[in-house]
């Protein structure tokens, strides 16, 4: 029954945007095709010595807490960002925002399995304060958007499905945000992904040779 009620795009917090079904099902086999293609899921350990429960592979600059780098935790160089990947995140803020020059440079491909969850952060270690792109595949998941000054309330809590787009910038790029919670077996069987992917693609605003 929900299939057949339209989800409508919402604007979550000044410059926080949920365009729902923004990537058909074959533009998200696509991107699940690429995911696979992109070698080297880690999880990151942080340096209180925690582990994150999402695993992670990076393209074009590739993090570390807290600060990117052109190499990865072994030393070799991060995989590099495909010019198809750029086209699809100035799509995705045009789709937010209107007409945009975005030129992100750096995906961070988090996978999910039905334990994992990521904390309440700041996406901060960039030097740019372009727009985020947040792009969802697989099973949905509880989308915490908060505020920007605490991980405490308000909050909204945003139902991001497969296929869903969320951009953050403007007053909200510095919104504090996580999933507490995924949705297992949600996703749709023809995807054939058991599990959720996210893709968020940035502005580092750093210049190769001087920052790692």
């Amino acid at each position: 029954m929900d299939a057949l009620i339209p989800r409508p795009r919402t604007e979550i917090a000044p410059g926080a945007v949920h365009v729902p079904d923004w990537l058909d099902l074959d533009g998200q086999r696509r991107l699940v095709e690429a995911c696979r293609g992109w070698r080297g899921y880690r999880r990151t350990r942080l340096p209180n010595g925690g582990v994150m429960s999402v695993r992670t592979v990076c393209l074009g600059w590739h993090w570390h807490p807290y600060r990117y780098a052109k190499v990865t935790d072994d030393g070799s160089p991060v995989l590099p960002f495909p010019s198809w990947l750029g086209d699809l995140g100035r799509r995705a803020v045009s789709a937010a925002y209107g007409p945009t020059s975005y030129e992100p440079d750096i995906a961070l491909v988090n996978f999910y399995d039905s334990a994992a969850k990521m904390g309440q952060h700041q996406d901060k270690d960039e030097a740019s304060l372009e727009p985020v792109v947040s792009l969802s595949l697989g099973d949905a998941c509880v989308f915490r958007f908060g505020n920007t000054t605490d991980r405490g309330r308000p909050y909204t809590d945003v139902d991001l499905r497969s296929g869903d787009l969320f951009v953050f910038g403007g007053e909200s790029r510095l919104a504090f945000h996580g999933v507490p919670r995924v949705l297992p077996g949600t996703a749709d069987p023809a995807l054939g992904l058991v599990g959720r992917l996210n893709i968020t693609l940035r502005v580092s605003g750093l210049v190769s040779g001087k920052d790692g």
